[in-house]
């Protein structure tokens, strides 16, 4: 064993150490290399799935599991097939913020918030879902709870508190609404263990979309989703996190935090196109084998604190989310992205999203992404993937997906202005069809390349 190997184990050894200690003496944990080891890897049902985020406050003027319920038939019209809905549970009125509160400040983790119906809309929205075959995650707060959570009355050793016993909220945050859970003490883990094994077994949840994951050590999660996966081997668990050692025993994908932070900076213009595949490297170099990354161009937290995507991409709106298709992972829509939606959502008060009478004109934009991710074999999660190389590398983003027989190459220009390329692939010999224009081309090895300013061209392989 060499050195290096050596330091790696000490750290391991360190940090696994450290996992149960209370969490103010806890490190916090670095980004592992991981790239020697094997993901826990993902139930096949994800692996051409498409994640829709559903916000059920700001979903309709209604706000409420029955109007989203009624909307599914256009979900499936849509394409999408794994609803991941935003925390459901009541909203805690101690500290509260804003009019309403924060969804991820958890009052009673085996209740429905009232704002959305009962467990009785819930479980026809769940029933409903299922037979129009979608698969529905939910948000888990795992890190903390609403300070009225009865648990911090009837568990106060559930919590972490200073010296005068005082709860306290996580530090590094303004996340006065919450108190931070001590992950030293087993009983949370059996309670969490509990609670979210309620949700599978009583309404057929289909996993879990775990929020904040980084401030959970990874071995409290390691042994929370293993005692899950024996009530249900097929559960799909999403970190809101991008800590590589995650994916080696408890989480099926991650958050593609890197990628979405480039992809802002390239289409704010303060970084080349290259930088993306600087980010998709150590990506590589960190995730086990076999790891997985969800992409996305907008979400609950980006469009309500960040900005929408229009704001942050301008004109480059459209071709990023094709390239967030297009990479080898999991992407993700956020309501209301299919119709456009300009503007940030509120998040402690209602702000329902309006939706068009007569659909948009990015809905269609939206069907032909989710249509190809969703039957074609080159796009399904751990299909091949590479960078093809062009003369333009610092404007043109050219991709190629999957194998001989089963293709797809993305050409996208991810800049402002015109761009005149060549590239040279032997991959790229053959015919072709334009997935949006549905126009047929027969290329060379060497392909002259001619794109506008933020044009995309999605080529699938008619051979």
């Amino acid at each position: 064993m060499n050195l290096l190997s050596l330091s790696r184990l000490s750290f391991a050894l360190a940090a696994s150490a450290l996992c149960f200690a209370p969490l103010s003496l806890r490190a916090v944990e670095p980004h592992l290399v991981c790239a020697d080891q094997t993901a826990v890897g993902m139930p096949d049902w994800v692996r051409s799935g498409v994640v829709y985020e559903i916000n059920v406050r700001q979903y309709s003027a209604a706000g409420n599991f029955a109007a989203v319920t009624a909307d599914l038939p256009r979900l499936r019209a849509l394409g999408v097939d794994i609803l991941w809905l935003m925390p459901i549970h009541p909203i805690g009125e101690v500290n509260r913020k804003g009019p309403l509160g924060s969804y991820y400040a958890v009052r009673d983790y085996l209740g429905i918030n009232p704002e959305f119906g009962t467990k009785d809309d819930f479980r026809a929205f769940m029933t409903a879902a299922h037979s129009q075959g979608f698969r529905v995650i939910l948000d888990w707060v795992g890190n903390h709870t609403a300070w009225d959570n009865p648990l911090a009355a009837d568990h106060p050793d559930y919590y972490l508190r200073d010296d005068a016993g005082t709860y306290q909220p996580p530090t590094g945050f303004d996340w006065t609404d919450v108190i931070q859970l001590d992950f030293s003490n087993p009983a949370v883990l059996d309670y969490q263990t509990m609670a979210l094994t309620y949700w599978v077994k009583e309404f057929g949840v289909d996993g879990y979309r775990c929020d904040y994951a980084t401030g959970v050590p990874t071995t409290f999660w390691n042994e929370l989703t293993a005692r899950l996966r024996r009530v249900r081997a097929d559960l799909f668990f999403l970190s809101e996190s991008d800590l590589p050692q995650h994916q080696l025993h408890a989480f099926n994908a991650s958050y593609g935090f890197d990628m979405m932070h480039a992809i802002n900076a390239v289409g704010a213009g303060t970084k080349g196109v290259s930088h993306l595949d600087d980010t998709l490297t150590r990506s590589r170099v960190r995730l086990p084998a076999g790891g997985a990354l969800m992409y996305y161009t907008s979400n609950h937290d980006e469009n309500s604190w960040q900005g929408t995507e229009f704001e942050r991409l301008g004109a480059g709106t459209a071709a990023f989310a094709v390239l967030s298709f297009m990479l080898d992972g999991i992407p993700l829509i956020y309501n209301g992205q299919e119709i456009g939606l300009d503007r940030r959502l509120e998040f402690f008060e209602r702000d329902p999203i309006i939706w068009p009478g007569t659909g948009h004109a990015l809905t269609p934009f939206y069907q032909i992404l989710v249509h190809l991710r969703r039957t074609h074999p080159a796009l399904r999660t751990g299909a091949p993937m590479r960078r093809i190389d062009t003369t333009g590398q610092e404007s043109i983003y050219a991709l190629l997906r999957g194998q001989a027989g089963s293709r797809i190459v993305t050409l996208l220009n991810l800049t402002g202005k015109e761009a005149l390329a060549d590239a040279y692939d032997p991959a790229l010999a053959g015919r072709w069809r334009d997935a949006f224009t549905g126009e047929e081309v027969t290329l060379a090895a060497t392909v002259p390349l001619e794109l506008k300013a933020w044009q995309y061209r999605v080529l699938v392989s008619l051979e």
